[in-house]
């Protein structure tokens, strides 16, 4: 006898974005201020002059890779591939887990090792300049010693970003969020020892020693080796035990692999872009050095660059991740309609901090700088030109973060192949405009520049994504541009007292930490009541619905 058909289960009750994000939002608060803090620490001890730019140099590959993957690459083959295997394998999806883990770690292991391997060369392509010209044999051997210490990393950020995208798809977001406070930790504690060691003497790659490298090489990759490997007890706790599984073919991994394929053509993009921006940022820091402007080229554009991303991390990426999982799900169950509300309201939630944040890095982001970075062995000035290039950056911050949020779209779809085509127009505008920067500009302007011709990269970016995405989800727009143009100009009237308060502080102190550390506090406090009072006249409900869950907290 056969049982009456039942009506198929309903989607399950979906977390609030708010809530799910502001767990997120609180660990990523805590590994941003624990981050800042390492970069400061890190600036103290090396400066931001040639011997500074051979670490830096050297830790961008692991660093871009580990922005890239945690930033959606991985997350575009991981959460909807996860989350559809959850739901339809009859295991809930463990050994569809086991298998990609596996697969993309042996990937990654062989993308290491071979990067370990080719160190020369890939110093050698992002930074020329230190082949050739005066001091560039020291410049190159310390820089290749430091990326055969760092390149590692490579693996162990991709480790971490694989293992959080299992505990996100089954609804843990915090760990992977506070788990890079250790990284930060272990850094800082390298830095301090560093200072230590070298009795805050200014380093040079002439007169650094192999112990000195070794400490500085050993003690940055031990933090991402301990960063990866602190998931490893939440994922137990959650019910999941990883075990590796090499019986790959004929299991369901195609398609997953297929979108590895564009996902990786992704990155390649995105470092073709970013090659030749290091190659110009460290190739014009010693023509600015020459015409008396040290310590105007990579590190200025690398330190303005990871503080641009810290609203975004903490905001945006909070809001995504917790988005992502549930758009995938939308899509499986054909509610359309909640995709384009998820997205709508996801950009409006980031923007009611976003945009206030860009403002505020506009007016004070040189004394920002200075009181930060303007310590140990990196001039006030040198430290001052960081925020300038910040500024440029803050330009950047409200295009790139809802570039970001629109690919999430493409991702819940599964469909990684579009956001390749529009990353090829985001980079080749990137790449017009940093080569018009050298050839328009003075050298020691030329990373102010870079920085705004990433903006703009991104600003293209943001019309033809929405453009694509409206193929899926129809027009996106739901009241977003009008709800930014109000926040804006609430931002803008916010930073007036902001601005008064740095004038008077520049009368009476003048240039220095003192009158940094007063507009810092003082302005951005000022322009934060500001803001918030007069978004609460407005009405603009964002703030409050973004304010709401922290608050409670």
């Amino acid at each position: 006898m056969s049982s009456a058909p039942t009506d198929p289960p309903g989607p399950p009750a979906e977390p609030s974005i708010t809530r799910s994000s502001a767990v997120m939002a609180a660990g990523t608060v805590l590994s941003r201020i624990t981050g800042f803090g390492r970069d400061v620490v890190l600036t103290w001890a090396i400066g931001t002059t040639a011997f500074s730019v051979t670490y830096n140099v050297a830790n961008t590959v692991p660093n871009i890779v580990y922005i890239l993957l945690a930033g959606g690459v991985l997350n575009a083959v991981f959460v909807p591939q996860l989350v559809k295997a959850m739901r339809e394998d009859p295991d809930g999806g463990k050994a569809f887990a086991d298998r990609l883990i596996t697969a993309i770690g042996l990937v990654l292991l062989v993308i290491t090792v071979a990067a370990v391997i080719a160190a020369p060369l890939v110093i050698s392509a992002y930074a020329y300049a230190f082949t050739h010209g005066e001091g560039s044999e020291a410049n190159y051997d310390v820089a290749v010693t430091f990326a055969r210490y760092l390149l590692p990393q490579i693996f162990f950020y991709g480790l971490h970003v694989m293992l959080g995208q299992v505990l996100n798809a089954r609804g843990r977001f915090g760990p992977m969020m506070f788990a890079p406070i250790l990284n930060n930790l272990v850094v800082i504690v390298t830095g301090v020892m560093f200072l230590v060691i070298t009795a805050g003497e200014h380093p040079s790659t002439e007169t650094i020693s192999d112990g000195e490298m070794r400490l500085l090489g050993v003690g940055t990759t031990l933090g991402v080796i301990v960063q990866a490997l602190a998931l490893l007890p939440f994922l137990k706790s959650s019910g999941y035990r990883y075990r590796p599984r090499f019986d790959l073919r004929g299991t369901g991994l195609g398609q997953a692999y297929r979108l590895a394929t564009w996902t990786l053509l992704f990155v390649l993009v995105n470092q073709i872009a970013y090659l030749v921006v290091v190659q110009i940022a460290t190739g014009i820091e010693e023509t600015a050095a020459a015409d008396g402007y040290p310590g105007r080229g990579f590190t200025p554009y690398t330190k303005a660059y990871l503080i641009m991303l810290l609203p975004h991390a903490v905001i945006t990426v909070s809001v995504v991740t917790a988005l992502l999982p549930r758009m995938a799900r939308a899509v499986t169950d054909d509610r359309l309609d909640d995709v384009r509300t998820d997205l709508a309201g996801g950009m409006k939630l980031t923007g009611a901090a976003l945009i206030p944040a860009a403002i505020a890095f506009v007016v004070l982001g040189p004394s920002m700088a200075v009181l930060g970075f303007g310590h140990g062995n990196t001039s006030v000035a040198n430290a001052e030109y960081i925020g300038y290039v910040l500024a440029g950056f803050a330009v950047a911050l409200v295009p790139f973060s809802v570039h970001h949020q629109l690919l999430r779209g493409f991702y819940a779809f599964s469909d990684t192949r579009t956001p390749v085509s529009i990353n090829v127009w985001i980079a080749g505008t990137n790449i017009a405009l940093a080569l018009a920067c050298v050839a328009l500009l003075p050298a020691r302007w030329v990373a102010v520049g870079l920085a705004l011709s990433y903006a703009a990269s991104y600003a293209v970016g943001v019309q033809i994504s929405a453009r694509k995405l409206g193929r899926y989800l129809g027009p996106l727009d739901g009241g977003v541009v009008r709800t930014y143009e109000r926040m804006a100009l609430a931002a803008v009237l916010a930073a007036i007292p902001a601005v008064a308060v740095a004038e008077i502080a520049d009368q009476i102190w003048g240039t220095g930490t003192t009158a940094a550390a007063v507009t810092v506090i003082g302005g951005g406090g000022a322009m934060l009541v500001a803001y918030l009072a007069i978004t609460m006249r407005m009405r603009i409900t964002e703030v409050t619905q973004l304010l709401g869950p922290v608050l409670r907290r």
